[in-house]
């Protein structure tokens, strides 16, 4: 083999191992100071209902939904996201203030759908 053709095969698969180090480096979810908190949504109702967080600590929220499309809005964070059914959805913030806070479904799910809802409960 041509020097220059060595060359370009060795930079060649360098450059596919650093893509692929950094696709298997970056399956996880959540680094390693942040909470995750996985959340089931389906028909009319979020498993848990009860989130309970700490003051200023990141977190991931993990959405699954068991049977449609839903939604997830907690207003007094202005976080939302949609919740895909067979998909893992994930929502990351930091709670910066302490209290009770409400979310709910904001995607159209049936008769029903204002029933789905829950509370971020937030500690110092």
């Amino acid at each position: 083999m041509k020097p220059a053709k060595f060359i370009i095969a060795i930079l060649i698969l360098m450059i596919s191992l650093l893509t692929i180090h950094h696709f298997i480096g970056g399956l996880s979810i959540a680094d390693e100071k942040e909470t995750v908190i996985q959340v089931t949504a389906k028909k009319f109702e979020y498993s848990p209902k009860e989130i309970r967080l700490k003051k200023g600590v990141p977190v991931v929220m993990e959405f699954t939904s068991l049977d449609r499309l839903h939604g997830f809005n907690c207003p007094s964070f202005k976080i939302r996201s949609d919740i895909f059914p067979g998909k893992k959805n994930l929502l990351r913030f930091t709670p910066d203030k302490a209290g009770s806070f409400p979310f709910h479904c904001d995607n159209f799910c049936g008769s029903g759908h204002e029933g789905m809802t829950g509370t971020i409960i937030v500690e110092k």
